[in-house]
């Protein structure tokens, strides 16, 4: 039988994680109000991948995992989202210059 650690975050973790990704909201929303011009949408994007990042760090354990397969899909899954905001924001610019 493997022999498997268990890493046991403590509540206060979870709660400044909790508190991080309401701040985030905020000012999501906020960042919305303001006009930033053709940054608007770049600056929402990096936002939501800094949430989304923390949640998977976090809440699905990444972070204390040690297993090589785990490692190999979170660098795939990093290195898709990177390409495909790459090229919705290349596309999001050529509409602006037109």
């Amino acid at each position: 039988m493997a022999n498997h650690s268990e890493h046991v975050a403590s509540a206060r973790l979870y709660w400044l994680i909790w508190l991080a990704l309401i701040i985030c909201t905020v000012l999501t929303a906020y960042v919305a109000t303001v006009d930033l011009g053709k940054f608007n949408t770049v600056v929402a994007l990096g936002i939501a991948t800094f949430k989304a990042t923390l949640v998977a760090l976090i809440f699905m354990n990444v972070k204390n995992t040690s297993e090589k397969m785990t490692k190999a899909i979170l660098i795939s899954a990093v290195a898709w989202l990177l390409l495909l905001l790459f090229l919705s924001l290349a596309d999001y610019s050529s509409r602006l210059a037109g």
